[in-house]
């Protein structure tokens, strides 16, 4: 089986949305102290990285991240290159057919961020609406987020409410061919909050018996 590992890299210093909580790793126990084990303290943002956002992120009504199948994040999904576009708009999506529930979006951001992206190509509601339309449950971007960074009225948030699908930012997608793949996303299970770092992994699809 192919695993491609679609996650980023959360290294030391990786930056987060300007305002929001840094991510750190600080040390607790130490082998080389006379500790039994080596331990490390983790602080950070919910949204850090690649993450999944709940519904009550952008929406004070909305399910919060326990009350989010999982089934939304695993199952078959399609990858697009839609470098290009910024931002991108349901033309994107002209001529697809068979969409599976899962949408990804290679906008060009790189595997590694030295500083938060200040230009990044966020997503119309025009797409959301279409991408609700075709069948799509959820919808992933490599970007850090599905809004630009200077917008408060975040309309792409809002249509992702008004249609009830689901976001997944931050993904890592350079290098990756565009197509079919098996998604497995699996946030933290945390209780009661906004959203959540997550793990993500593209699957090799088997490909289609002969009859």
């Amino acid at each position: 089986m192919n695993i491609c590992d679609v996650s980023r890299a959360l290294t030391p210093g990786h930056p987060n949305w300007p305002g929001d909580a840094p991510f750190l790793v600080t040390a607790g126990a130490r082998i080389a102290a006379g500790d039994t084990v080596n331990t490390g303290m983790l602080s950070t943002s919910t949204h850090t990285g690649t993450h999944v956002d709940a519904p009550w992120h952008y929406d004070d009504a909305g399910s919060r991240l326990q009350d989010v199948p999982l089934d939304v994040y695993i199952g078959p999904c399609l990858l697009l290159d839609v470098r290009g576009h910024g931002p991108v708009d349901a033309d994107v999506l002209d001529g697809l057919q068979d969409l599976p529930e899962r949408l990804l979006l290679y906008t060009g951001q790189p595997a590694h961020w030295d500083t938060f992206p200040q230009d990044f190509a966020a997503l119309t509601p025009g797409f959301v609406r279409r991408a609700a339309a075709l069948g799509v449950r959820l919808v992933g971007t490599d970007g850090p987020s599905v809004d630009a960074l200077s917008s408060t009225a975040l309309p792409a948030h809002a249509a992702f409410m008004e249609t009830g699908l689901h976001i997944l930012e931050g993904l890592n997608l350079g290098g990756v061919t565009p197509g079919r793949y098996q998604l497995v996303c699996l946030p933290l299970p945390l209780v009661g909050t906004d959203g959540a770092p997550a793990r993500a992994v593209l699957l090799d699809l088997p490909a289609p018996e002969r009859a």
